[in-house]
């Protein structure tokens, strides 16, 4: 073997043994958020994240490939309940189910992929009130093994994830919005529907009653 070709295998494996030294020393974890103000009440948000039916309108990723296989839970909603989706590569496969939920103020899920490379996720969503509006924030928190690590080292996570985040806080904001108003527009028809039964007829007192006149006496 020449030394030129000893040198060249001297030096991959350096480079090597730099590039797994690098890895090994790239964060444990990986924490993603983001937040939006939305102008709608927690309890009027909540429900969009703790059914999954709500939830495929406003996830950032449904829709990209129309191929896509869901499968659902017998209940969609609340603890317990899960949906798993498999797709292109664009979407992987993989799996959520709600861990826990704390009306109408926290929920978590439990986030598994399995396509293109298995990973597990805790997610958070909380709905904060300020004043007559809600922040919503979507938090990712992940444990990064050694191929995690790696991916790390080519690809940004928090502006990558981060941005569909905020792709799905943008779907999410009108759809809230709209089922407060909606509500407000019912309670206050309900309001002035019951005002108005409530006013007495014009020109009799307010405690009149109907007085049935007795018959005559028998002839």
């Amino acid at each position: 073997m020449s030394n030129g070709i000893k040198i060249a295998i001297g030096l991959i494996g350096l480079a090597l043994i730099t590039f797994l030294g690098v890895v090994s020393m790239q964060p444990d974890s990986t924490h993603v958020e983001r937040s939006l103000i939305i102008a709608a009440t927690p309890a009027d948000t909540f429900p969009f994240a703790n059914n999954f039916d709500k939830w495929l309108l406003w996830n950032p990723w449904q829709g990209m490939d129309p191929s896509q296989k869901n499968t659902f839970s017998d209940s969609r909603e609340g603890p317990g309940a899960w949906y798993t989706w498999e797709g292109n590569k664009d979407v992987g496969k993989g799996k959520m189910a709600i861990k826990s939920t704390k009306p109408p103020e926290q929920l978590k899920y439990d986030l598994q992929f399995i396509e293109p490379f298995p990973s597990t996720a805790l997610i958070t969503m909380t709905f904060a009130a300020e004043g007559d509006k809600t922040k919503v924030t979507w938090a990712f928190d992940g444990e990064s093994d050694f191929m995690g690590k790696a991916f790390g080292l080519f690809v940004d996570m928090d502006a990558m994830l981060g941005a569909d985040f905020q792709r799905g806080l943008d779907k999410l904001k009108p759809l809230a919005e709209k089922a407060t108003a909606d509500r407000l527009a019912a309670e206050k028809a309900a309001a002035e529907a019951a005002a108005a039964a409530a006013v007495p007829v014009e020109g009799a007192p307010a405690d009149a009653t109907t007085t049935v006149a007795a018959p005559p006496p028998a002839q």
